[in-house]
């Protein structure tokens, strides 16, 4: 599964009664996973020793969890605090109606598009622990990381970035849409400075 090492395989059912139990959920904890996720089994454990490969100083292994849906549009709240619930570097492994994505808890919830199962794979690059899990962590976000920056602080530029991408479309949607001269010019010298500031600010951290 996903092109890892047969050494990593598992097939640990977790139950969610299991989960409701160890970390005394209440009801209406319980309701959202349960509104959102029919099964949950342990499939992979990626370790330093099982990949022979140096402990990381933080990271020493890392699970993968099979987690069946019971709608394509589920609450990402749901698979927030599961992440946040369970004590372990964790990859989710989301199937729904012969689809399936890839998600993972690193300061936000990360995730890859919807795709056939049978073409998703997981590489595992690095020389220690952490240095696999800083990997994995980058493909499931598409991350592109520039010079001089940790993950946590890539993480952040993107989400930056992206709010100004969506803020600068919002506002050149209304400036076309808009009628009178003055609110138009207003608008598009707003765009104009935002359109600064991200350049601005992507090549100040390039």
């Amino acid at each position: 599964m996903l092109g890892l090492p047969k050494s990593t395989e598992l097939n640990q059912p977790l139950p969610k009664t299991a989960i409701y139990a160890r970390f005394q959920m209440n009801a209406a904890e319980k309701a959202k996973i349960d509104a959102d996720i029919s099964r949950i089994v342990i499939v992979n454990e990626v370790s330093a020793e099982k990949l022979n490969l140096a402990p990381g100083k933080t990271v020493q292994a890392f699970f993968v969890l099979q987690v069946q849906l019971k709608q394509k549009e589920f609450s990402e709240k749901t698979l927030i605090t599961l992440s946040k619930l369970i004590p372990q570097n964790m990859v989710l492994l989301l199937e729904h109606g012969g689809q399936a994505k890839l998600a993972v808890y690193y300061t936000k919830l990360l995730q890859t598009p919807w795709c056939d199962p049978a073409v998703l794979t997981l590489s595992l690059k690095g020389l220690t622990m952490d240095a696999v899990w800083e990997n994995v962590v980058i493909q499931i976000g598409g991350i592109q990381m520039q010079s001089g920056n940790t993950l946590e602080r890539q993480i952040v530029l993107d989400e930056q970035r992206a709010k100004l991408e969506k803020e600068i479309a919002r506002l050149e949607k209304l400036a076309r849409a808009e009628k009178q001269p003055k609110k138009k010019f207003e608008l598009v010298q707003k765009i104009n400075e935002l359109k600064k500031h991200k350049e601005t600010k992507w090549l100040l951290h390039f």
